[in-house]
């Protein structure tokens, strides 16, 4: 007689098979600075690719401000709990506020939207091949302005980009004032915002890129608000001894709301 002998441990079950990870997501745009949801399912470790060359996030559901406006395509990698990874990519497409900065570019005719202040001999602005070109020496002094209507309470971040081939005892400096401009007389209303100054070591190799990254001088990193709405002026202004062989120039000028 054979007989059949069915043994039961206990504690000893069959494993379970984790389920396969999918990877997706959903975002939403304000301007510069984005949102992102992550809705993928089964992940256990998540890394985002923003697309604009940033370190990668490996938050769950991160926010991200891009520098630039544009199109971009950021990829989300999930790693499954078996080990396994999927990707998903979308484009993302974010957009500047709105510039405040009449004729920032120097196109043709751009500079009628400018006036122009030579408070000093010595130093001269032109405008030409889409820029606003600072050159001159012997202690000279000019600048540009124009009137920009600004909200209360509001905070605004001004900023352009500016090169030279690098000068000596020179300074370029960044008001933005409620006082108005006077031809002939100095301006210093609200203090600098942002500021070259060959003195405090900035500007005396050749330089060219954004001026908030270039500065070495003014408060504020260019960020402005104000107590009340009502006419602000932007004014943009240079001296020195020698502001060097290709003088300073500037181009994209913006004010933008934050």
């Amino acid at each position: 007689m054979l007989l059949t002998l069915a043994v039961y441990l206990p504690g000893c079950k069959k494993e379970d098979t984790a389920s396969a990870a999918t990877a997706d997501f959903t975002f939403n745009a304000a301007n510069l600075a984005v949102s992102f949801s992550n809705e993928s399912t089964n992940g256990r470790y998540f890394s985002w690719d923003f697309g604009d060359n940033t370190s990668p996030s490996i938050d769950m559901s991160p926010g991200h401000a891009y520098e630039n406006e544009g199109t971009y395509t950021v990829t989300l990698t999930v790693t499954g709990r078996d080990g396994s990874t999927v990707n998903v990519s979308k484009k993302v497409t974010v957009t500047a506020p709105p510039n405040l900065v009449q004729g920032g570019k120097f196109d043709v005719g751009d500079e009628s939207k400018w006036t122009v202040m030579t408070l000093t001999p010595g130093v001269t602005i032109s405008f030409a091949g889409e820029k606003a070109v600072w050159k001159g020496s012997g202690g000279g002094h000019a600048g540009i302005y124009q009137a920009i209507e600004v909200e209360a309470n509001k905070k605004y971040q001004v900023n352009m980009v500016v090169s030279g081939s690098g000068a000596t005892d020179t300074w370029f400096e960044v008001y933005v004032g409620k006082a108005v401009p006077q031809q002939g007389r100095d301006y210093n209303d609200g203090g600098k915002r942002l500021a070259i100054n060959t003195w405090n070591g900035c500007g005396t190799t050749a330089f060219s890129g954004p001026l908030t990254a270039i500065s070495c001088d003014g408060t504020g990193g260019g960020v402005v608000e104000f107590p009340s709405a009502g006419t602000v002026y932007l004014m943009i202004r240079s001296g020195g001894a020698n502001l060097g062989t290709t003088g300073i120039s500037v181009d994209n000028v913006e004010l933008r709301p934050i």
